[in-house]
């Protein structure tokens, strides 16, 4: 949440302060939730009023001058600065919560999070790979980045991030290579999305895995990795609790493939058959291209070296590591060719939708 600064009131304001406060909120940002976070100087957070709180303070008989830290409610919702938790937006928002603020170790506000804007709170830390060329949709990309491509009025890259930013992900990086300058330039340091953006470049290609190693440090033990060209409706919530709930080193999201075969199929032992299925279907499970990496497992990755995402994901499956399928049967879309271009225009009501 943006300029919290108006949500914040001095523990030693008075009732009468509150309510102008409120008023003043409430005539000027009608998006902005009506929920005052009391603090002293320093941005520590005493307690938390809301209009209903400050409508049972009057009916209560309360002075208009009396101090609001004498009716203020003491047992607030937060969260940790640098926590590890998952947090569960959707319980608050059925408490009646409509602000949660992040506080450091001095009980200082850092962060608040509107409940409205956002799905969840998770604790992971996103890497967006965006340095491919886009050969396949030249045209198009001759001058522009296929992650700058608009679809709708948005750039893919800035869908992409918008939903990972809905889920309470604050700290991106993006790897660029082919026409960088133009994601940099328009998204910058992730400020005026109220996030921290940092960029890796890749002097040469690396592949998925090996521009990882370009990466020195992370904030979160859980890392997404995902393709910028994509086009989902993934709830990277349940996939994380999935991931966790599985204890997974790796997590893939897949995307069943059906294939319904017209005839008569035979099951052969040897040259003998042993079975006949009529017309039968199978399904397979394709890369999504999005994934949940333990940090650990990235850490391992040989610097600078080239490293395809394949080719690591076995590794870890010799290393005895546990990878698991997150199977998805929501809508997804990978814009390699112009017809997925297309389609995607098509689906921007389903995209906006999430």
């Amino acid at each position: 949440m943006k300029n919290f600064e108006t949500n914040l009131i001095n523990k030693d304001s008075s009732l009468e302060d509150a309510i102008r406060l409120l008023n003043h909120i409430s005539d000027n940002l009608p998006n902005q939730p009506l929920t005052l976070l009391v603090v002293n100087s320093d941005n520590r957070l005493f307690g938390t009023l809301t209009d209903g709180d400050i409508r049972r303070t009057l009916l209560a008989g309360t002075a208009m001058k009396d101090s609001v830290s004498s009716f203020m409610n003491k047992d607030y919702t937060f969260i940790k600065k640098n926590g590890l938790n998952h947090y569960n937006v959707k319980k608050y928002v059925e408490e009646g919560i409509q602000l949660i603020p992040m506080l450091n170790d001095k009980n200082q506000i850092v962060k608040v999070y509107d409940l409205s804007e956002i799905k969840s709170i998770l604790p992971i830390e996103a890497v967006i790979m965006a340095g491919g060329e886009g050969t396949r949709l030249r045209p198009l990309t001759y001058d522009t980045p296929k992650p700058m491509l608009h679809v709708g009025d948005k750039p893919i890259l800035e869908r992409n991030m918008n939903r990972l930013i809905s889920y309470g992900i604050e700290n991106l990086t993006i790897s660029i290579r082919y026409l960088g300058e133009q994601i940099t330039s328009y998204f910058g340091n992730g400020e005026q999305k109220d996030v921290n953006i940092r960029y890796i470049r890749e002097e040469n290609p690396l592949g998925t895995a090996g521009s990882l190693s370009l990466i020195d440090s992370f904030h979160a033990e859980t890392i997404l990795l995902t393709n910028s060209d994509i086009l989902t409706t993934l709830d990277y919530e349940e996939f994380y609790l999935d991931f966790v709930n599985r204890g997974a080193d790796i997590s893939i999201v897949t995307i069943p493939y059906r294939v319904k075969v017209p005839y008569g199929v035979f099951e052969m032992n040897g040259d003998h058959i042993a079975a006949l299925k009529e017309k039968p279907e199978y399904t397979y499970y394709s890369n999504a291209g999005i994934y949940l990496i333990k940090r650990e497992l990235i850490n391992q990755i040989p610097k600078n070296q080239p490293l395809d995402i394949t080719d690591f994901i076995e590794q870890q499956i010799s290393n005895g590591k546990k990878v698991t399928s997150f199977p998805f049967w929501g809508y997804w879309l990978d814009i390699g060719k112009h017809e997925d271009f297309e389609n995607a225009q098509k689906a921007i009501q389903i995209l906006d939708s999430y």
